[in-house]
Order: C-alpha cells, then sequence, then structure tokens
C-alpha cells in the first residue's frame, strides 16, 4: 500500500494505520513491497486519533480472542494481485468482526471492495498491469509451490502506521492475554 501515484486506489497519508497479523514464515514468498501479512483492518483510525482509551479498547479486545495456527496451502488471483489464502479463516473473520463492532463507521480499504472489503488474504505480489501479471504470477506461483503448505502461529495483532515513507510497527497486542484489573 503506497501513495496512490499509479491510480490503483492506495492513497496511503502519513497518519494512516492499519490493524494485521504478520507472518513472517511467508516473508520470502512476498513481493508486494511490506512484510507478508494478513489485514484485520486497513485503514484504522488515522493516527491522531489513537489515544489511551483506542488503546485500552484494542487491549481488551484481542486479548479476549484465543491464539491460533494459520494455514497457507495454495494461491488463488484477484485480479492485479497474487494472494495465499488463510485457513482456517474464521479467527481472522472473528478479529475483523471484533474491530469492524467496535469501530462501525471504518470501512476495509476506503471502500474499494465494497463495504465489507475483501475476504482475509495474505498479498504476495500486486501492481503487475493486465498484461503482464497473468505470466508474472505463473512464475511466482511455480518458483514457491514447494515452500507451501506454511503455517504460521498467531500471537498478536499489530497496529501499523504509514510514516509516509514505509510502514512503521507502532503497538503490538497479545491475543489470549485479557488486561489484568488494577488492584
Amino acid at each position: 500500500m503506497t501513495v496512490d501515484e499509479d491510480g490503483d486506489g492506495w492513497p496511503d497519508v502519513p497518519g494512516d494505520t492499519a490493524l494485521s497479523v504478520r507472518v513472517p514464515e511467508a516473508d520470502s514468498l512476498v513481493r508486494a513491497g511490506f512484510p507478508a501479512h494478513v489485514t484485520v483492518l486497513y485503514p484504522f483510525l488515522h493516527a491522531s486519533r489513537i489515544d489511551t482509551g483506542v488503546e485500552d479498547r484494542l487491549t481488551a479486545l484481542f486479548g479476549s480472542r484465543e491464539r491460533f495456527t494459520l494455514h497457507f496451502r495454495e494461491f488463488r488471483r484477484h485480479p492485479g494481485a497474487l494472494m495465499l489464502d488463510p485457513s482456517p479463516v474464521d479467527p481472522v473473520r472473528a478479529l475483523i468482526k471484533d474491530v469492524r463492532d467496535e469501530w462501525p463507521e471504518l470501512i476495509p480499504y476506503r471502500g474499494i471492495f465494497g463495504d465489507e472489503g475483501l475476504d482475509p488474504h495474505m498479498t504476495v505480489s500486486r501492481g503487475e498491469g493486465p498484461d503482464e501479471y497473468e505470466a508474472a504470477y505463473d512464475a511466482l506461483e511455480s518458483e514457491f509451490a514447494s515452500l507451501l503448505p506454511l503455517s504460521s502461529s498467531v500471537r498478536e495483532v499489530r497496529l501499523i502506521i504509514w510514516d509516509g515513507t514505509a510502514w512503521q510497527d507502532r503497538t503490538r497486542y497479545r491475543l489470549g492475554d485479557p488486561p489484568h484489573p488494577s488492584l
């Protein structure tokens, strides 16, 4: 996701944030210009709106969810993107639902894919022109077929922020670790 220089619908601006699940086991597969991840919600609140109250709500929300393992077995194509679908998908959908229920005014992907966004996925490559992407994706699938399936233990959700140049980690929220009341 970068500034919309090529008109692909990603108008990231400094201070944009996202909630995502990192998949470091797949970093060697990803050619999309950012670490391997499954998006929970992009964009989330602008960084200027994230205060202690928001942080506490996210800590409680994600802390109430159990840790889980995702498996990635086969490629899928969406126009202009090569993806891997996570399995099981329900734990990711539950995280998305929790965040959307808490902040219903937030529309995934700025509505580019409708009000509900996309199904959970990990983008491997995107942005090739329509004349090139089928051949490019055929080559990537062939190159990476021997690396699948792969699995990733999901222990946290990350809040990341776009600084105008790159996405930076801001906060990590552990799953299965509800906040403890102060005495």
